[in-house]
């Protein structure tokens, strides 16, 4: 594999390589940036209509897990069965079905950055939500600091030596937040450049670390995820855990000001000790193409099994948002303006992730 090139967030020019597939499917009557509620109410319209209409339509699931046929059918102002109760196996096959059926007959939609927003919810983040749930026990503080509307850029550290914590962050917003808001993570052109991760992380909704995909994901309203720490912050030793490094010029900030788009520091605790990394082959990361190959007290020693991370306990904790509105248009080149956005950030993230360090019991509980 060619050496990886990594584009820095606050390089502006616009991007040769990673080409970006600009698909449009079929919609499905969902409308972007709909509320949920509003969406449930004409799902049981258009299920009522069609029974009236004597037409079998695609079994639809509401958030309470009942169908939206079957609530068609019930007396309006009784009381949805409880989430999980309502069909039990009967509905989940039958939902699955339908989704097999829009996959097949291509009846879904994606955006013009890949983002598959059906395969995530029903797919992706349901195979994360077990490591999320019951391996890494992820607690989440401060949900309420996220917009309920509108773009916002969530600044996080990053470590762990496999960038697991990018995709912890995504099921913390998506599960935690009133309104279930998917986050849009910024990634390095590596992960673009490998197999079966390229497809997975388009359908995830991320896309390439560039200034000009962050402004235009904020403006149309998107939560926007980056870790400026990139690779010097996943790929550290162990001995420099919890540590942050090196923020870049602050291309971040003048995204958000240039959108006018508030930014909610993010501490994660937890990610630094699921690989400990003890040493890093860098003959061999040439090689290959990476920017570091790890070796941690299991890996490679032990083959696929040193690649199981261990079952720390995470803490995630979102910060007061700093908003950027308020500062005039041409903020965005006021260098000093950007410096010291960017260290009140860094600091911000920073003396969060002390705090939470003293407040941890052990690495694992």
């Amino acid at each position: 594999m060619a050496d990886a090139k990594v584009i820095p967030f606050d390089d502006d020019r616009s991007r040769g390589g990673a080409p970006r597939p600009v698909a449009r499917r079929r919609a499905t009557g969902r409308r972007k940036g709909e509320p949920s509620a509003v969406r449930d109410v004409r799902g049981v319209r258009d299920a009522r209509e069609a029974l009236e209409a004597g037409e079998v339509g695609e079994v639809k699931a509401l958030p309470s897990g009942e169908p939206a046929a079957t609530a068609a059918e019930r007396p309006e102002g009784a009381p949805a069965p409880p989430k999980g109760q309502g069909g039990g196996w009967e509905r989940r096959v039958a939902g699955g079905l339908a989704f097999l059926r829009r996959r097949i007959t291509g009846d879904y939609e994606v955006d013009e950055f890949g983002y598959d927003q059906e395969l995530t919810e029903q797919v992706l983040l349901s195979m994360a939500r077990p490591f999320y749930d019951k391996y890494f026990r992820v607690e989440v503080k401060g949900i309420e600091n996220i917009p309920s509307d509108g773009g916002a850029l969530i600044v996080a550290n990053h470590s762990g030596t496999l960038p697991l914590d990018g995709l912890m962050l995504q099921v913390a917003v998506h599960d935690n937040h009133p309104e279930n808001r998917h986050l849009r993570l910024l990634a390095a052109d590596l992960v673009f450049m490998l197999p079966v991760v390229n497809e997975l992380a388009r359908k995830a909704g991320h896309t390439l670390a560039c200034a000009e995909d962050a402004q235009r994901l904020l403006e149309a309203g998107e939560l926007v995820g980056v870790m400026p720490e990139g690779f010097k912050g996943i790929g550290k030793p162990f001995s420099e855990r919890y540590k942050l490094q090196r923020f870049g010029r602050g291309g971040f900030v003048s995204t958000a000001l240039r959108a006018g788009t508030p930014i909610v520091p993010c501490s994660i605790v937890g990610a630094e000790e699921i690989y400990p990394m003890i040493g890093n082959a860098k003959t061999l990361a040439r090689v290959l193409g990476f920017p570091y190959f790890p070796i941690t007290p299991t890996f490679p020693w032990l083959g696929p099994l040193g690649a199981v991370p261990l079952p720390t306990k995470w803490t995630i904790q979102f910060g007061e948002p700093i908003e950027t509105d308020g500062y005039p248009a041409e903020a965005a080149e006021d260098p000093m303006l950007m410096f010291n956005l960017t260290d009140q950030v860094r600091e911000q993230i920073q003396h969060t992730l002390y705090k939470l360090l003293v407040q941890r019991r052990s690495v694992f509980f």
